[in-house]
C-alpha cells in the first residue's frame, strides 16, 4: 500500500525492477484518489514456492519505494497510523479548515482510536483560527490562510489545547472557487508536528472538491507517520 506517488510516478520509478520480475509473477496496479495498492500475483510452477519468492522482490522494492508504503495486504492509512501511534505510546490531534474534519473523521473511524485520538478543532473561518487555535490575527492577514506559517502555528494551537505529543494541521482551496493565480484550487498547505519536530509542505491536488479532499487527507495522514518515523 503507497501514498504520495500518482501511479504513473511509481509505475516510473519501479520500472526496471518491474521488469527484472520472473515470468510467473504478475503486477498489478489498483490506484484510488491518493493511494495506489500494488498486487503481486505468483501463478504456475512458481506457486509452490510463492511467499518465498514475493519476499525477495518485495525487499527489492522497499529498497526504492520504502518512504511511500504504509502497510501491507487492505490496511488503511488511519489503521496504519494508529498502530503506530499506539506503538509509541503517542496521542494525536487535528486542526482542519479545508477538510472540514475529515482526517479526524477517519482517525476516529478505527476502532480503539480513543486510545491515541485525542481530539480535533474544524476552524474553517479565520476567526475560529485566532479564538481556538491562537492563530496570529497579524499573520493571517499578510500571509492568508493557505500559507506555511498560519499551518504551522494551528499545529502549534491544537497541541496546546489537547496536550496531544502530534498533531495534524490543514488548510486548503478545495474549489471549486476561490483560487487565485498564486494559490490556484487544489492548493494545500499541511503541517505535522511530532514533539519538538515540525514539518510544512505545500502540496497541489486536482480533480473535483470531494477528490482534493480526499486525496490531500491520505497525504496528512502518510506525513505524520513519516515524521514520527524520522523519514522526513
Amino acid at each position: 500500500m503507497t501514498q504520495g506517488v500518482p501511479e504513473s510516478y511509481l509505475a516510473a520509478m519501479i520500472r526496471d525492477w518491474e521488469e527484472a520480475l520472473p515470468e510467473c509473477v504478475k503486477l498489478a496496479y489498483l490506484p484510488r484518489p491518493g493511494i495506489v495498492r500494488l498486487r503481486l500475483s505468483v501463478y504456475g510452477e512458481c506457486a509452490e514456492d510463492a511467499k518465498n519468492i514475493l519476499q525477495v522482490n518485495i525487499d527489492k522494492l522497499l529498497k526504492i519505494i520504502s518512504e511511500h508504503v504504509f502497510g501491507y495486504d487492505d490496511v488503511s492509512l488511519e489503521e496504519s497510523l494508529g498502530s503506530l501511534l499506539r506503538e509509541k505510546g503517542l496521542h494525536v490531534a487535528t486542526a482542519e479548515s479545508c477538510t472540514g474534519g475529515n482526517v479526524a473523521r477517519l482517525i476516529a473511524s478505527v476502532p480503539g482510536a480513543s486510545d491515541y485520538f485525542s481530539g480535533s478543532v474544524v476552524a474553517y473561518r479565520n476567526e475560529m483560527k485566532t479564538a481556538a487555535l491562537r492563530v496570529d490575527p497579524v499573520i493571517l492577514e499578510k500571509e492568508g490562510a493557505v500559507s506555511r506559517a498560519v499551518v504551522e502555528q494551528m499545529a502549534a494551537g491544537i497541541r496546546a489545547l489537547t496536550g496531544a505529543e502530534t498533531a495534524i494541521a490543514i488548510s486548503g482551496i478545495a474549489g471549486p472557487s476561490g483560487g487565485t493565480p498564486e494559490k490556484p484550487v487544489g492548493t494545500v498547505w499541511i503541517a505535522v508536528s511530532h514533539l519538538q519536530n515540525i514539518h510544512a509542505v505545500r502540496l497541489n491536488f486536482g480533480g473535483n472538491r470531494e477528490r482534493i479532499i480526499e486525496q490531500a487527507t491520505h497525504a496528512a495522514l502518510q506525513l505524520l507517520r513519516r515524521l514520527i518515523l524520522g523519514n522526513l
